[in-house]
C-alpha cells in the first residue's frame, strides 16, 4: 500500500437543501443521509475527496440536520482526517457554499462536491489527483449524457477548449453535462460573494464557472466511458444507484466508497485502527468486510 500524501486544499460537501423531489423519504431526514445500497449517500462524495488526497472537509447542512451528520461522521479523526460542519439556513444557490465556508477555506484552493453526486470508475482517481494539484484557475468535469437539456452544458472548439457554458439549454451545443464536482483556486470566494442571483432567486454555480472561462482560467476534464456519474436526486435514480453499487459489490467483492478502507489503504490509519473500526460494526457484512481486509490484504 502506497501512502497518499494529503494536499493543501480544502474540500466542501454541500448537503443542504430540502430534497423535495424525494418526498416523502426526505420529509424528516436529509437526502444525503439516505442509504445507497449499504451506506449513507454522503459516504460517496466524501470518498472522492479522500481519494483526491483531501483530508480537511467542511460539510454544509440544513439547520435541523447537522446533529445527524455529526453523529454519523464525527470529527473525522477515525479516518485520519478533519471534518467540520456549517449550516446553510436557506438554499440560496450552490455558490453560497464558498461564502459560508470562507473562513474554513482561508487562503487555500477548494474542491466542492454536491452531496448527491456519485462518481466511480477506471481512471477516476488519476483525474481527481491531477485536478487537485492544479492550484490555479478552475477545473470541472464533463460527462456525456443522453439528455443534456437537463444539465449545465459545456461546448468545445476543435482543439478541445471550452467555448460556452449554458444552464439547461433548450438546444444544447454538445452532449457534455457539467457534473457536480468543481475545483477552484482561492479567487472563488470573491467571485461567489459578488454574484447576482438568477431569475430563480439563487446564485448559480454555472456563473462561477463562466467567470473563470471568461478570463481563460478554466480547464475541463472529460470523463471517459469507464466512469459512472450518478446524480441521485430522484426515486428512480436512487434505486438505480443502489442496484449499481450492489452489482459491483457482489460481482467484484469489494465496496465502493468504504471510507475506512480508503483511509487504511492511503495509510491515514493503521492496522490497529482499522481493526477497531471493524469491531465497532459488530457482526455485520460491513464489519466483516473491514476485518477481511486485514486477513487477506488484497
Amino acid at each position: 500500500m502506497a501512502k497518499v500524501d494529503k494536499v493543501s486544499r480544502k474540500g466542501i460537501i454541500l448537503a443542504g437543501g430540502s430534497g423535495t423531489r424525494l418526498h416523502p423519504l426526505t420529509v424528516s431526514v436529509s437526502k444525503q443521509l439516505l442509504p445507497v445500497y449499504d451506506k449513507p449517500m454522503i459516504y460517496y462524495p466524501l470518498s472522492n475527496l479522500m481519494l483526491a488526497g483531501i483530508d480537511e472537509v467542511l460539510i454544509i447542512t440544513a439547520p435541523d440536520q447537522q446533529d445527524l451528520f455529526r453523529n454519523l461522521l464525527g470529527d473525522g479523526s477515525q479516518f485520519g482526517m478533519q471534518l467540520e460542519y456549517a449550516i446553510q439556513d436557506n438554499p440560496d444557490g450552490v455558490p453560497q457554499a464558498f461564502v459560508i465556508g470562507a473562513d474554513f477555506i482561508g487562503d487555500d484552493p477548494v474542491t466542492l462536491i454536491l452531496g448527491d453526486n456519485i462518481f466511480y470508475g477506471q481512471g477516476l482517481v488519476q483525474q481527481l489527483r491531477q485536478a487537485v494539484y492544479s492550484n490555479h484557475g478552475a477545473t470541472i468535469f464533463a460527462y456525456v449524457v443522453s439528455d443534456p437539456e437537463r444539465y449545465g452544458v459545456v461546448a468545445f472548439d476543435e482543439e478541445g477548449n471550452p467555448t460556452s457554458i449554458a444552464e439547461k439549454p433548450k438546444r444544447p451545443r454538445s452532449d457534455y453535462a457539467v457534473t457536480g464536482m468543481y475545483f477552484f483556486d482561492n479567487d472563488v470566494i470573491e467571485i461567489a460573494q459578488n454574484l447576482t442571483p438568477s431569475k430563480r432567486g439563487e446564485t448559480e454555480i454555472i456563473d462561477v464557472v463562466r467567470a473563470y472561462m471568461k478570463r481563460g482560467d478554466l480547464s475541463v476534464e472529460r470523463m471517459g466511458r469507464g466512469i459512472a456519474w450518478l446524480d441521485v436526486g430522484t426515486h428512480d435514480a436512487l434505486a438505480e444507484a443502489a442496484a449499481y453499487i450492489q452489482a459491483v459489490d457482489h460481482r467484484q467483492g469489494f465496496k465502493i466508497a468504504c471510507l475506512e478502507e480508503i483511509a487504511w489503504r492511503q495509510q491515514w490509519i493503521d492496522d490497529d485502527q482499522l481493526q477497531t473500526l471493524s469491531k465497532s460494526y459488530g457482526n455485520s457484512p460491513y464489519g466483516n468486510y473491514l476485518s477481511g481486509l486485514l486477513e487477506h490484504r488484497h
